[in-house]
């Protein structure tokens, strides 16, 4: 069963616009979020965003774009993969993208974010290294392991809910 995304009504009436009107729109919102600093890749948004809001909700830095393992780092070195993934009205699946390299250890703790159809955090965990390692399943058409963000994955000792403190309000970035 799908959902109809929540609209909000001081948006432009999207309805309105032609296609090429629509596409225009995309391209700039796109372009004004890379020059806010939330987008650094050309065709993942969702991980940008992701890797941006954790960032800066937790008090990460993150690595440049060709670093491999870890996506950013605390104050005290700790490694973090941060993934998300957006909810969609056509699907409800809550598994991330793919994890490489799973067996090198290349970092610590993973940040694992699931976002509404409209961009709303519903849930984000911090977690260990050797949980990812005993829950994810490798898949050889895929190169790699995936993981589900699952209600049972807040259960287990050591993942901490971080939900709270990635939430947005609309009076903030």
């Amino acid at each position: 069963m799908s959902t109809s995304p929540t609209i909000d009504k001081s948006l432009p009436a999207l309805d309105k616009l032609s296609v090429i009107e629509l596409l225009a729109t995309h391209s700039a919102v796109l372009a004004e979020l890379r020059v806010r600093g939330v987008l650094r890749s050309s065709n993942n948004p969702t991980g940008d965003y992701t890797e941006w809001l954790v960032a800066e909700r937790l008090g990460l830095r993150l690595n440049k774009n060709s670093e491999k393992g870890y996506d950013a780092t605390d104050a005290d070195g700790v490694r973090y993969q941060i993934k998300g993934r957006k909810l969609s009205p056509s699907n409800s699946s809550t598994q991330l993208g793919v994890i490489r390299d799973l067996d090198k250890q290349e970092f610590d703790f993973m940040i694992a974010v699931v976002f509404e159809v409209d961009w709303r955090v519903k849930c984000a965990a911090k977690v260990p290294h050797d949980v990812i390692a005993g829950l994810a399943k490798h898949r050889k058409h895929v190169n790699g392991h995936v993981l589900h963000v699952r209600p049972s994955l807040f259960e287990i000792p050591g993942v901490e809910n971080v939900t709270s403190m990635l939430q947005v309000h609309n009076d903030q970035s």
